[in-house]
């Protein structure tokens, strides 16, 4: 409200600084060139008993008819009041009320004093016309420039709104794989179960608080990522070799949270088999001012379309990429002899 305020007042005293120009500048220019100051004062007086009605034309239009008629709703309320406000101001302006002027009885003729007429209110219908159009146009701008902002902020509550979404639909997900970790182990290893649940206890706290804010620091989202390959690593047996490269930046570097766990649950979930051989190598860096994120898996595909690559986390993790790096991020991914990679960057600076 404060900008669209500011943005009226510097438009209302551009617009009376012009205005205050036409009515000077040709007392200005004939004063400038004779040096007659009495001439050049009535040649204002003259510039200001034709060009004030105009002005009172324009202010009408952009103050009241555009605005409150055109662009209100009322349509043929901008017509009406316009024609009756030119008809009646050219009738007052150009019926005689007095004997019609010696110069142009001889410029016209006596029998054709009618074309002066005629002249005369064409010429002051268009440039009334074009105040209009003027008045018009400059509203018209300020319009759409209104509804460009109207849906800019559109467009950001609900990308908003589709980030908050994604997020909420993010958690339940890791979660509730991670439960079912614990639960498994429960019966394995009462010791390391009860280890396990201090970290989920601390992956809770950062997925229902830290994780809240749009970015958070690298360092932070490393610590969870690290618990959270342990915690995933807890249902592999011995045949399974999972290796963890996190280097937390010297600087302090921030970044939207819980962005790669979802590549993280893929790789265990398609690369591990507790049958065969199988590995699972996560790294994340900063390289300059990009955050480089590359996991590397054996590739154990399942039947259907349950294939690596696909899913509910991923297909949520590249939407908010999107949406939080726009034009800043790359995505690729590779499969082919028994393997699977896949590496993410993001420009950070």
């Amino acid at each position: 409200m404060a900008t669209d305020n500011k943005r009226n007042y510097v438009l209302d005293t551009a617009q009376l600084i012009v205005w205050v120009c036409v009515f000077l500048v040709p007392a200005l220019i004939n004063f400038g060139m004779t040096g007659n100051l009495p001439g050049a004062m009535g040649l204002l007086k003259g510039s200001l008993r034709s060009l004030l009605p105009i002005f009172a034309i324009y202010c009408l239009n952009y103050y009241l008819l555009v605005p409150r008629c055109l662009f209100g709703g009322n349509r043929k309320w901008f017509w009406i009041a316009n024609a009756v406000l030119l008809l009646a101001w050219n009738l007052y302006k150009f019926i005689p009320r007095g004997q019609i002027p010696q110069e142009v009885l001889d410029a016209f003729g006596p029998k054709n004093v009618w074309a002066f007429w005629i002249v005369g209110v064409t010429a002051s219908l268009f440039m009334e016309s074009l105040v209009i159009l003027l008045a018009v146009g400059l509203r018209y701008l300020m319009r759409m420039n209104d509804r460009e902002k109207e849906i800019q902020e559109e467009r950001r509550k609900t990308a908003e709104a589709e980030l908050t979404w994604l997020k909420h639909q993010l958690n339940p997900h890791f979660l509730f794989n991670t439960l079912n970790n614990i639960s498994s182990l429960t019966q394995i290893d009462p010791d390391k179960a009860q280890e396990s649940i201090g970290q989920l206890s601390d992956l809770l706290r950062y997925s229902l608080y830290d994780s809240e804010s749009q970015k958070v620091p690298l360092a932070s989202e490393m610590e969870f990522m690290d618990n959270y390959i342990d915690l995933m690593a807890l249902r592999c047996n011995e045949l399974t070799a999972v290796k963890k490269e996190l280097v937390a930046p010297q600087g302090h570097v921030e970044v939207a949270p819980m962005l790669f766990i979802s590549l993280v649950e893929n790789a265990f979930k398609h690369g591990v088999n507790a049958r065969y051989p199988s590995f699972v190598n996560v790294s994340m860096q900063m390289e300059g001012d990009t955050l480089v994120f590359r996991c590397e898996n054996s590739l154990f595909e399942k039947q259907g379309s349950d294939h690596i690559g696909s899913g509910i986390g991923l297909e949520n993790m590249k939407r908010r990429l999107e949406l939080l790096y726009p034009g800043k991020y790359t995505y690729s991914q590779h499969a082919g002899d028994g393997t699977y990679s896949v590496e993410v960057t993001l420009d950070l600076a």
